[in-house]
C-alpha cells in the first residue's frame, strides 16, 4: 500500500515512515500541508495520514482542496485536537477517520488498513444501527431514540466495537485487545469503569437496558 504522510513535526513523521514502512507499505513524507497537497495531486497513493495543525496550509484546507478537486482517496487525520466539534470539522472537510493525539502505533495501522480494504471493497460503512442506537462514524455521534449521547473518545470506541458485535457476548480479553490494544491483562479495573460509564450514558433514562452483563463471558450489547 501507498501512504503518503504529511506532518510538519519531524519526529513524530519519523516514527510514523519507520512504523509504517516495518509493517510492509511504502511511506512518502511530506512536511506541510502545501507540499502534501502537491505530492497527492500527483496521484497513486492508497491513503494519505494527514496532520491537522500545520504551518502554510493546514490539514483542513488541503483535504478540502483534495475533495473539491474530486480526489477521494482515503485521509485520515491526526490531531492533538480531540473535542467533538474538532472532530466534526475535520470529518465534515472531507476527512474518513479522526486519531487524536498521543496515539497508540498500532491503532494507526490498524486503522490506515481498514481505510484502504474499505476503499478496495467499495464498502465504507459510516452509520451503525443496533435497535433504537444509531452511531454516525463520520460525525462521531451517538444517537438513542433520537437523544443525543455524548461519549468520550475511548467510550465511542468499546461502543463502536459492541455495536459491531452486537447480540454477541464479547470477552474482558477481547476488548483489552481490540479497544485499548493491550496483549495482556493490565490487573486493572480499566474495563468495568469504561463499560459503567458507557451503560450510564446509553441505558439511563431509557426503558429498556441495552449493555448486558453476561456472567462468566463478558458483556453483550443486544438490540
Amino acid at each position: 500500500m501507498r501512504i503518503l504522510v504529511v506532518e510538519d513535526d519531524a519526529e513524530a513523521a519519523g516514527a510514523m515512515v519507520r512504523g509504517l514502512s516495518e509493517a510492509g507499505h511504502e511511506v512518502t513524507h511530506a512536511v506541510d500541508g502545501a507540499y502534501g497537497l502537491l505530492e497527492a495531486q500527483k496521484g497513486g497513493y492508497d491513503v494519505y495520514v494527514v496532520d491537522r495543525m500545520m504551518p502554510r496550509l493546514d490539514g483542513v484546507g488541503m483535504v478540502e482542496t483534495l475533495r473539491g478537486g474530486g480526489d477521494q482517496t482515503p485521509v485520515l487525520f491526526l490531531s492533538a485536537l480531540g473535542e467533538v466539534e474538532d472532530r466534526v470539522t475535520g470529518l465534515k472537510a472531507g476527512a474518513d477517520d479522526y486519531l487524536v493525539k498521543p496515539y497508540a502505533f498500532a491503532e494507526l495501522i490498524a486503522r490506515v488498513e481498514a481505510l484502504s480494504r474499505r476503499r478496495e471493497t467499495g464498502g465504507v460503512q459510516t452509520v451503525l444501527k443496533v435497535g433504537d442506537l444509531e452511531m454516525n462514524l463520520i460525525a462521531r455521534t451517538v444517537h438513542r431514540a433520537g437523544q443525543e449521547i455524548d461519549l468520550q473518545p475511548r467510550e465511542f470506541q468499546l461502543l463502536e466495537f459492541l455495536m459491531r458485535h452486537a447480540g454477541q457476548s464479547v470477552t474482558r480479553t477481547m476488548l483489552l485487545e481490540k479497544v485499548w490494544e493491550y496483549h495482556f491483562d493490565p490487573q486493572t479495573n480499566v474495563i468495568d469503569v469504561h463499560i459503567s460509564r458507557l451503560r450510564a450514558k446509553i441505558d439511563k433514562g431509557f426503558d429498556r437496558a441495552m449493555l448486558q452483563t453476561v456472567r462468566g463471558a463478558g458483556y453483550r450489547l443486544e438490540a
